[in-house]
């Protein structure tokens, strides 16, 4: 052995526990995954080579880094093992032979294939039935006890269903679906937080709270696929094993999972999977191909740091790197101006991309991005693809830095940055750029729940310039919508009659629709009760909006600047004039809650948060965001946190969803329209 293959080895080593520690540690990986394995390769090439320098602490013994310290550490009983990648057909082929020639036998070896899920690892440790705790994979020996944070995964039961044995340890990926993770980072982006990289990303941070609530408001969701301890189990094949899962209750991805017979049909089902990739509502990266019967998986045992029985096969890698050629400045709904990197174009994937999101100006400085740098690009799905490094020594001294635009790229108005937030705002209402969103937006079932008008329609009536703002929707007739494509006259009179009949809708539709900054469905509603007219709510004052339970000087000046903007109060003028009168939100006196605060906190599992807070409403009680001495009843979900444990100090009233659902029927039953309960 020459000295050269041991000072490879020795840097590979320290590499890979870096970039280990990076990626299952700091959810912050600094490179692309294609890269990773290619080093973890050559770590494996010498090791095969050189036996004698594999040491206890080479990164091929371990599976992923120490546990965080913030976090109690919670040891494995058996092992939470990685597994062996394979990147093409031939790899999975020779993995076959290897398993033939350690069974003796040439016969077909009949496989199970999973989709491969792109998020976190855990497990989930049932006894007698009940979830008893909790953890990460961390080093695969000992993990991080994150059992509070899992129970607020509503995908995750915290009884079995019988008959159920007295310990099984489960294990599963914890992940987001790519629609949430878009709607997290959009409203993120809107309240100026730093954006998630990815879903998984996004599921790793979310997981790592040490406020259970902060979970509980993510919408995580859970696969399991794998056994680790149990007693009383014993299954005859892989396959049982998650079918019997299913009946204890445990979320399964068996729609997806087939049983094959020998390598070549696995290879298929392989190809299968890559291709339908970006149809699915999750990230995926690959296969997981298992030897099905649990006696041959015995029979084949484990390495150091992987079962025999099974190996990962990865479809193509997702990063690749390129060059940062221009920016260009988009303007969305709310005005937010979002700089986009114009790159040479590259082949990830299989998909040309040429584009990618750099989210905001802080993600600009962390990145330290420039023009015509050489950076890692990312793509996940339909997700615009993201820039996650910036190769700072491929520099050559002519990258140029990007500015923070003071005046709105489309229509050139001024542009603000409030104090605290990472995204620059356009202030203009009737820019282009804004409208198209702001109308989709206005037209949601949420807001003025305008059925049938789309973005095809949208788009059209922009292009034609039928309309020029939301005011301009209640002008149209049928014969401005027969220019459009496949424009029947059915058709064009449900349009308008759903325009019509949106005319009166609660005022607290029409605040949310108005998209005014800051203010969402429920803190509408609150302004709503509290005004009564939009007239009254256009004059209020900073001082008597900030006099409102739940109003901050943020919305407070967020409020009276949408309204002393002339352009916004033309358009209000206009809406009136087109015959738009909200109705009232005024709650109902003398129900059952008439009086009453409530507060709801926790992963909610009979029903969702908005459904419980219009129920309170309806039976005359005020829902509120936060606990305070005027707080009557707190009703707690599972993984409640901090307003939980704020409601016991100030001797509060804690109730389970079971025991709001009797106030609930009691209200109904005392007179309350059946018609109006909500669940």
């Amino acid at each position: 052995m020459d000295n050269a293959s041991k000072l490879r080895y020795d840097k590979l080593c320290t590499a890979l526990h870096h970039h280990n520690y990076c990626y299952h540690v700091l959810d912050r990986p600094e490179i692309s995954d294609s890269e990773y394995d290619e080093l973890f390769r050559e770590l494996l090439a010498l090791e095969e080579k050189h036996p004698h320098l594999i040491t206890p602490e080479s990164p091929s013994h371990r599976v992923g880094a120490p546990p965080l310290k913030k976090f109690r550490q919670l040891r494995h009983v058996e092992p939470m093992l990685s597994l062996e990648n394979a990147t093409s057909a031939e790899d999975l082929r020779a993995f076959d032979q290897r398993l033939k020639r350690f069974l003796s036998s040439e016969a077909d070896i009949e496989y199970i294939c999973e989709m491969k899920l792109d998020g976190v690892a855990v497990e989930l440790v049932y006894e007698n039935g009940r979830l008893t705790a909790g953890s990460t994979r961390g080093d695969g020996q000992t993990g991080e006890e994150i059992t509070a944070n899992l129970k607020t995964i509503a995908s995750i039961p915290l009884v079995l269903r019988e008959p159920f044995p007295p310990r099984i340890d489960v294990r599963g990926e914890v992940y987001l679906q790519r629609q949430d993770f878009q709607e997290m980072n959009r409203l993120r982006e809107e309240e100026g937080e730093p954006l998630f990289a990815n879903p998984r990303n996004a599921a790793a941070g979310s997981l790592r709270q040490l406020d259970p609530a902060v979970t509980a408001s993510r919408p995580l969701s859970i696969f399991c696929y794998g056994l680790g301890y149990a007693q009383g189990v014993d299954y005859r094949t892989h396959a049982a094993m998650l079918k019997r899962f299913e009946q204890l209750g445990l979320r399964v991805n068996l729609t997806q999972t087939r049983v094959v017979q020998g390598i070549e049909q696995a290879i298929k089902t392989f190809f299968e999977m890559e291709s339908i990739r970006d149809t699915l509502p999750f990230e995926i990266d690959g296969m997981v191909l298992k030897v099905n019967r649990t006696d041959l998986q015995r029979e084949l045992g484990e390495k150091s740091r992987t079962p025999r029985w099974a190996i990962a096969g990865k479809f193509p890698p997702r990063q690749e790197t390129t060059k940062v050629e221009s920016i260009t400045l988009q303007v969305g709904r709310t005005g937010a101006i979002t700089p986009v990197a114009n790159l040479k174009p590259v082949s990830i994937g299989g998909v040309t991309v040429a584009r990618a999101s750099l989210h905001n100006w802080d993600e600009i400085e962390r990145l330290d991005i420039r023009v015509g740098d050489t950076v890692v690009v990312e793509r996940a799905g339909d997700v615009i693809p993201d820039v996650v490094k910036v190769l700072v020594k491929m520099r050559s001294g002519t990258e140029t830095r990007i500015p923070l635009p003071k005046n709105c790229p489309v229509c050139n108005a001024a542009v603000s940055r409030i104090e605290g937030e990472v995204v620059p705002r356009c202030q203009g209402l009737t820019c282009p750029a804004r409208l198209k969103e702001s109308i989709k937006h206005f037209a949601a079932k949420n807001a003025m729940d305008i059925d049938g008008l789309g973005d095809r329609y949208i788009d059209q009536m922009l292009q034609k310039k039928i309309i020029r703002s939301v005011a301009d929707l209640y002008r149209l007739h049928p014969e401005d919508l027969f220019r459009f494509e496949r424009m029947g006259e059915k058709l064009a009179e449900k349009i308008i009659t759903a325009i019509d009949q949106s005319r009166h809708r609660p005022l607290s539709r029409l605040l949310f629709g108005l998209g005014i900054r800051h203010v969402g469905i429920h803190l509408a509603r609150i302004l709503a009760r509290q005004f009564g007219t939009l007239e009254a709510l256009s004059t209020a004052t900073e001082e008597e909006l900030c006099a409102i339970h739940e109003v901050g000087p943020q919305v407070a000046m967020s409020v009276t600047t949408f309204f002393a903007d002339n352009n916004n109060r033309r358009i209000l003028s206009e809406l009136k004039e087109t015959g738009v009168e909200p109705g009232s939100d005024v709650k109902q006196s003398g129900g059952v809650f008439s009086g009453k605060t409530f507060v709801f906190t926790g992963a909610l599992t009979l029903f969702s948060r908005q459904q419980a807070e219009q129920q309170t409403e309806q039976l005359g009680g005020r829902a509120a965001g936060s606990v305070s001495k005027k707080t009557d009843y707190v009703v707690a979900g599972p993984g409640a946190g901090n307003k939980l444990d704020r409601a016991r100090e100030l001797g509060i009233t804690v109730l389970t969803e079971e025991e709001y659902l009797e106030l609930v029927n009691k209200g109904v039953s005392n007179g309350s329209e059946e018609s109006n309960r909500l669940f």
